[in-house]
C-alpha cells in the first residue's frame, strides 16, 4: 500500500490547489495557520450542512457518526441491510481514497447524490469534488443514479419558523461528472507522489489563494524580513514574480520592474525608511465643521439566516459605536448594542438617528457605513427619510489617508488596523484580548445570542464587542488629530 497512502477527498482537492499544500497537511501541519477566517468558514459550513439534513432528511434518517475506526464499516453494514433512507454522511473507501457523501436519497434501486457547499454559486472545483465522490461511490459498488451539488440561494429570504425550503438550489452534475474520471485518476497519483515523495517544488502564485486561502502562506512565502516583498500589495501573481526572481524583502525588488504607481510609491517610501505625510489631509480635515460624528458598524451575515426577512450573508448591522468631538475638542462617546437575541435591526437604526441629530459630518473608514445604512433605509421605509439624510453627511476618510499618508511598517495596506499603529503605538488592534478583528466580531456576538451560551460568557463578549467597536470610532478620532495637528 505504499503507493496508495490513505487520500481523503479533502487532500486530493488540496493537490489539485497545489500538491506542495497536501504534502505540508501530510507531514508538517505544525507549519499552518488557521486563521480566525479559516475557522468561521469551517462553522458556517458545519451550519449548512446540520441545515441540509433538515431539508433532505425525516424521521428515518440515518447519519453515520465521524469515526475513522468505525464509520466505513457501519455505512457497509446500513448498505447491505437494505436500508431505504436518507444517508448522511455515509463513508466509502476506495484504493485508499476515503470520502463521506453529504447526502444520499433511495431512487429507484439506486442512490441520488446531493454534496451540500456554503457558497453562493457552483465552482469548477465543486465539479471535481463531485466527481472524485462519483467515482469512488461507483467502485465501491453503489449504484449511483444521479449525482449533484448543492449551494446557498443568496435571494431566499427566510420567514422564520425554522423553515429553509428553498435555502439550497441544486445543478445535476451527473452528465459533467461522468466524463472527468481521466482527470480524477490523474489527481489520484498527482497527490500520492505529493504525500509519499519529497517536498514538491513549486513557486507561490495565485494558488495560494485559489479556491481556498492556503494555510502555509506564512511558510512559502517571504516573510521572515522587516519589509516582506508581498507589503507591496497588489497583483498576487505580480508579487509571485518578483519572489521567483529572488526577492524576499521589498528592498530586494528591482524597481525598474514596478510598474503599478501603488507599488512605486510604497517602494520608494520603504527605501527612504520614513512616513510619507502629505499636507493635502491636514488642509482637507481641518476645514470639516464641527459636531464631528465618528461612526463605525458591526455587522453579521451568517450563511443560514437567523431572523425572518433576512437572507443568506446579508451584512445585518448588530453593533454601533460613535465618538462626538465638539469644536472645544471635547470628546463623548455613544453605542448601541442588544445580545438579547432578538431581531436588533429597527432599534440599532432609531438610536443612530436620534444620536447623529441633523448637521455634522459623520466620519466613516471606508464605504461600508454607507452600504449599511442604505440597507436599513430599504429594510424601514418609514425611516428612510432620516437615514437618507445621515448618508448625505457620511464623509470617508479612507481616500483622504491613502492619497496622503504611508508608513513603511503598514505593508502595503491602508486598513485602519495597518494604518493605526504607525500613527499611535498604543492604538494597535493586537492588543486588545479575545475580539480584535471584524470576523471575530460577527462569530462573538453569534455566540453571545447563542441560548446554550452562559450568562458569564455572555457578559464577557459583550464587554469585548462594546471595547473592539469602541476601539474603532477612537481611532477615526486619533487619525484626524494626527493629520490635522501642526508639524514643524
Amino acid at each position: 500500500m505504499s503507493d496508495r497512502p490513505y487520500l481523503s477527498k479533502s487532500r486530493l482537492i488540496s493537490a489539485w490547489q497545489c500538491p506542495k499544500k497536501l504534502h505540508l497537511e501530510k507531514h508538517h501541519k505544525e507549519l499552518g495557520v488557521i486563521t480566525a477566517q479559516m475557522e468561521s468558514a469551517f462553522a458556517g459550513g458545519h451550519q449548512v450542512g446540520e441545515i441540509a439534513q433538515r431539508i433532505y432528511g425525516d424521521d428515518r434518517s440515518v447519519e453515520i457518526a465521524f469515526n475513522f475506526r468505525t464509520m466505513v464499516a457501519e455505512t457497509a453494514a446500513l448498505f447491505e441491510s437494505g436500508a431505504d433512507c436518507a444517508i448522511f454522511e455515509a463513508t466509502f473507501r476506495y484504493e485508499g481514497v476515503l470520502i463521506r457523501a453529504d447526502i444520499m436519497l433511495p431512487d429507484n434501486g439506486g442512490w441520488r447524490v446531493i454534496e451540500v457547499k456554503a457558497s453562493t454559486s457552483l465552482k469548477d472545483y465543486h465539479v471535481l469534488d463531485c466527481a472524485i465522490q462519483d467515482w469512488v461511490l461507483r467502485n465501491a459498488g453503489i449504484n449511483v443514479t444521479s449525482i449533484s451539488l448543492a449551494h446557498i440561494d443568496n435571494q431566499f429570504v427566510y420567514e422564520g419558523g425554522g423553515n429553509y425550503n428553498g435555502l439550497l438550489v441544486e445543478h445535476d452534475l451527473t452528465a459533467e461528472v461522468r466524463g472527468m474520471e481521466p482527470q480524477v485518476l490523474a489527481l489520484l497519483d498527482k497527490a500520492r507522489v505529493a504525500v509519499t515523495g519529497p517536498m514538491p517544488d513549486v513557486t507561490v502564485g495565485a494558488q495560494c489563494h485559489q479556491p481556498y486561502e492556503c494555510q502555509f502562506i506564512a511558510h512559502c512565502w517571504p516573510s521572515d524580513t522587516k519589509y516582506p516583498v508581498t507589503g507591496l500589495g497588489g497583483s498576487k501573481a505580480k508579487l509571485a514574480e518578483y519572489v521567483a526572481l529572488g526577492a524576499r524583502d521589498i528592498l530586494d525588488v528591482d524597481e525598474s520592474s514596478i510598474t503599478d504607481k501603488t507599488q512605486q510609491r510604497i517602494f520608494r517610501v520603504t527605501c527612504k525608511g520614513e512616513p510619507e505625510v502629505l499636507d493635502g489631509a491636514r488642509q482637507e480635515l481641518a476645514a470639516l465643521e464641527f459636531p464631528r460624528y465618528y461612526l463605525d458598524f458591526e455587522t453579521i451575515g451568517p450563511g443560514v439566516p437567523i431572523w425572518e426577512g433576512t437572507r443568506p450573508y446579508q451584512a445585518i448591522p448588530i453593533q454601533w459605536s460613535c465618538h462626538i468631538e465638539d469644536e472645544d475638542g471635547e470628546l463623548r462617546h455613544e453605542e448601541f448594542l442588544d445580545v438579547s437575541g432578538q431581531p436588533p435591526m429597527r432599534a440599532l437604526a432609531e438610536s443612530l438617528i436620534a444620536t447623529v441629530g441633523d448637521f455634522g459630518p459623520i466620519l466613516m473608514y471606508t464605504s461600508f457605513e454607507q452600504k449599511v445604512i442604505n440597507g436599513l433605509a430599504e429594510a424601514y421605509p418609514d425611516l428612510a427619510e432620516d437615514l437618507a439624510e445621515i448618508s448625505s453627511r457620511l464623509y470617508d476618510l479612507h481616500p483622504i489617508v491613502k492619497a496622503n499618508y504611508y508608513h513603511p511598517d503598514m505593508l502595503g495596506s491602508w486598513s485602519i488596523k495597518a494604518v493605526m499603529p504607525t500613527i499611535d503605538a498604543a492604538m494597535d488592534y493586537s492588543t486588545l484580548e479575545g475580539i480584535n478583528e471584524g470576523t471575530a466580531a460577527s462569530d462573538g456576538f453569534l455566540e453571545a445570542i447563542d441560548p446554550g451560551t452562559d450568562m458569564m460568557r455572555k457578559q464577557e463578549l459583550e464587554e469585548q464587542l462594546r471595547r473592539y467597536c469602541k476601539f474603532d470610532t477612537e481611532a477615526m478620532v486619533t487619525i484626524v488629530r494626527f493629520f490635522t495637528q501642526e508639524r514643524r
